[in-house]
């Protein structure tokens, strides 16, 4: 039996993923959470088999849990959910040691083969994403500016683009208010910007954020 643990801040989302994983005898959907902060106490609570987690969301997110989730158990299996499909997404997930990553657009089947990979202990990536970071690998195609971030400054980026305020992403990743402006000014430095809407353009433009 894989017990799951659902996290995504969608209710409705949780509702269509618990109804399809339960459908099969040999998965248990053992608890739910609509927050990275909630993520992480449930998991400690629970001690699942895996976790089924939406990168973005609002407030601490899916990165910044896994990273939690990962510091306590490092052998925590994580399936990492995104409403993109893009390579990018992916590469910052699996980087921090997501197991899987599965795109929500996905056929629902998907999710049971990804869920059943994972349990099992092994690496499941959506086959079209799996695609474009072979070719952006082989090509060298992905020329994107982002791409040039390091993980904190991605972290910091995203929720700059999404207009969090410089104090609101201290509190997200518990760090101080001059280590995010440290990294903003890198961000800016980095994506030849200058402000808040120009980072916003950047992150719909290569498809990280819904416009």
């Amino acid at each position: 039996m894989t017990r799951v643990l659902l996290v995504d801040d969608h209710a409705v989302v949780r509702t269509g993923f618990r109804l399809l994983l339960q459908a099969r005898p040999d998965v248990a959907v053992v608890g739910e959470a609509e927050s990275g902060e909630a993520a992480c106490q449930r998991y400690i609570e629970l001690s699942p088999d895996v976790v089924v987690m939406d990168i973005a969301m609002p407030g601490m997110g899916g990165i910044e849990a896994l990273r939690r989730i990962r510091a306590h158990d490092p052998q925590a299996r994580v399936l990492a959910l995104s409403a993109h499909d893009d390579p990018m997404h992916a590469r910052r997930a699996l980087r921090e040691g997501a197991l899987g990553f599965l795109s929500k657009r996905s056929a629902p089947e998907a999710l049971l083969e990804a869920v059943a990979a994972v349990g099992a202990g092994q690496r499941y990536i959506d086959p079209r994403v799996a695609q474009r970071l072979a070719l952006d690998d082989i090509e060298g195609t992905d020329s994107s500016p982002v791409k040039r971030l390091s993980e904190r400054e991605f972290d910091v980026f995203i929720r700059l683009a999404r207009g969090a305020s410089v104090q609101r992403i201290a509190d997200d990743l518990r760090l101080s208010a001059s280590t995010v402006g440290t990294h903003l000014y890198n961000v800016k430095q980095k994506l030849g910007v200058s402000n808040q809407s120009e980072l916003t353009l950047i992150a719909i433009r290569h498809g990280l954020i819904e416009a």
